[in-house]
């Protein structure tokens, strides 16, 4: 259950620019204290914290404006750090994340125990590793994972620059991390990978015949 942080919009949101020498570093300080930080992804920004504080994923709902019912992603570093938030694997999602992570893809897969509750209304976790190299050195400086939805509040548009993403979160995060624009325009392309064959759940730069998993669900 949501309690209440008091803070929320109320902030000293700093702005790093992702070249400075310590910029990385001081964002996923932020980040292991709890806070949340805007960062740059190949998608859109997104808007971040440590996956396994629950109170940093209260945080983040309250930040975005979040339903409940909408659970958090993950963004890993590296292939490696997936068994630390997912269950088992099938051969469908191994299959997609040798072929096209990292990448605009998120897969649902079973989470792994350990995880906060709250981060999904199941027993399914959203993973994905941008193919950024600003925001796969932020998440690995601050230990491999980060829970993390786009950089705006729920219902907005997503931010693709850094002072977009401040315009919609000033206030609301410790850290905006600047790198530009994102290379891309749109959200992650999302595959549900939890039942005998994956399948399409929402639409992004990668389509279902690029996955060769065949067509997108109707609506």
């Amino acid at each position: 259950m949501i309690t209440g942080i008091d803070d929320i919009g109320h902030l000293k949101t700093s702005y790093l620019r992702a070249g400075d020498a310590t910029a990385i570093d001081q964002a996923a300080t932020w980040l292991r204290r709890g806070l949340p930080v805007a960062f740059p992804t190949d998608t859109v920004y997104g808007v971040g914290v440590m996956p396994f504080d629950e109170a940093a994923i209260e945080r983040l709902y309250q930040v975005k404006e979040r339903d409940l019912s909408k659970g958090i992603p993950i963004l890993l570093a590296d292939p490696a750090d997936l068994d630390r938030v997912a269950g088992s694997i099938s051969p469908h999602a191994r299959r997609l994340i040798e072929l096209f992570w990292p990448g605009p893809l998120t897969l649902i897969v079973p989470r792994a125990p350990g995880l906060p509750d709250l981060i999904s209304p199941n027993a399914n976790i959203a993973v994905r590793i941008p193919d950024h190299r600003v925001a796969r050195a932020l998440i690995r400086a601050a230990g491999g994972a980060v829970a993390a939805s786009s950089a705006n509040l729920s219902g907005q548009r997503p931010a693709t620059t850094g002072a977009a993403a401040r315009a919609a979160l000033d206030g609301r995060v410790a850290v905006v991390l600047d790198d530009g624009p994102s290379p891309g325009e749109q959200p992650s392309t999302i595959v549900d990978c939890t039942s005998d064959m994956p399948v399409v759940v929402r639409v992004g730069p990668l389509s279902a015949a690029d996955l060769g998993i065949g067509e997108e669900p109707a609506g």
